[in-house]
């Protein structure tokens, strides 16, 4: 299937979304395909996306674009893509086909999540956050737990000392060490750290109970995974697109990559996972697909 399409787009989050408005907007034919697990979905509400004061839900976001979306016409299919070839023609799960000249990469990252039983439930219920950039604001001066291998903790651990003075390390390696210059970093920002290892999760009215291995129960506020993130680069790598040890995509300024018509934006190509910076991206690479095309005149 190619239906005489300017730009595929691969990813319905934000990013992809809101660069096909742009790109619709300039009167260009576009696709986007939407596997339907954007991040953003697990937002339980917002309270740093422009101009939403009072805070905005996640799936909020999404549908509001979507509908923006199919106010101009841009064709939105369900499916994941499998594989991507160079050219461009990408590859559905389901077995369809798509060309177009070009393409922009918004297929995200997935949050590394502690392998514990109940881990989603705190998810959905906003127990548990991810991004602290996000929404630490919303977490002043409550009582956090910061999960995870006890080097990356430390980092966030020290990052959430702003918002509250009662912040605790939960690491999950049975035998794991700091090193005398990061326990002075706790010990300076009085950082909390139990002798004992996270062995789970539990719900105790509003509030999270850590069982730890020793025994030990500590009640917090919010959880914070310090665990990274997996990079969803696999199409972009298929083709020999240049990335980070992270698996971040490397562009221009333009958000083209190195692969000429092959563009990547939001979180695939960047460690700062905002919704204002994919809006950004998009804008900035949409514009420049638009002006690399031949011309549409009316």
């Amino acid at each position: 299937m190619s239906a005489d399409l300017d730009c595929l787009i691969i990813g319905g989050g934000p990013a992809g979304l809101m660069a096909s408005v742009y790109l619709a907007r300039s009167m260009r034919r576009v696709m986007v395909v939407d596997a339907g697990s954007s991040r953003a979905s697990l937002i339980p509400v917002s309270h740093n996306y422009p101009g939403a004061a009072d805070g905005i839900p996640g799936e909020t976001i999404l549908q509001n674009l979507r509908t923006q979306a199919d106010e101009y016409s841009v064709i939105r299919q369900a499916g994941r893509v499998v594989r991507l070839e160079p050219g461009f023609t990408a590859t559905l799960d389901d077995g369809m086909t798509i060309s177009a000249p070009r393409v922009i990469l918004a297929t995200g990252i997935v949050d590394i999540k502690p392998n514990l039983p109940r881990m989603p439930e705190f998810i959905y219920k906003g127990a548990v956050r991810f991004c602290p950039i996000c929404d630490a604001y919303e977490t002043i001066d409550q009582r956090i737990g910061i999960v995870g291998p006890a080097k990356t903790a430390v980092r966030k651990a020290l990052f959430m000392r702003t918002y509250s003075r009662d912040i605790t390390l939960l690491p999950l390696e049975k035998d794991f060490r700091l090193t005398t210059e990061e326990c002075a970093l706790l010990n300076d920002a009085d950082i909390a750290a139990p002798k004992s290892t996270l062995a789970d999760l539990a719900p105790s009215g509003d509030k999270i109970e850590a069982h730890l291995h020793d025994g030990t129960v500590l009640t917090f506020d919010t959880i914070y995974p310090a665990m990274g993130a997996y990079v969803r680069s696999e199409l972009a790598q298929h083709i020999d697109v240049a990335h980070t040890d992270s698996g971040c995509v490397i562009t221009s300024d333009h958000h083209e990559t190195n692969v000429p018509g092959l563009y990547a934006i939001g979180d695939l190509s960047t460690e700062l996972h905002q919704i204002s910076v994919a809006f950004g991206h998009a804008a900035i690479a949409a514009t420049h697909v638009h002006n690399s095309l031949p011309g549409n005149f009316r």
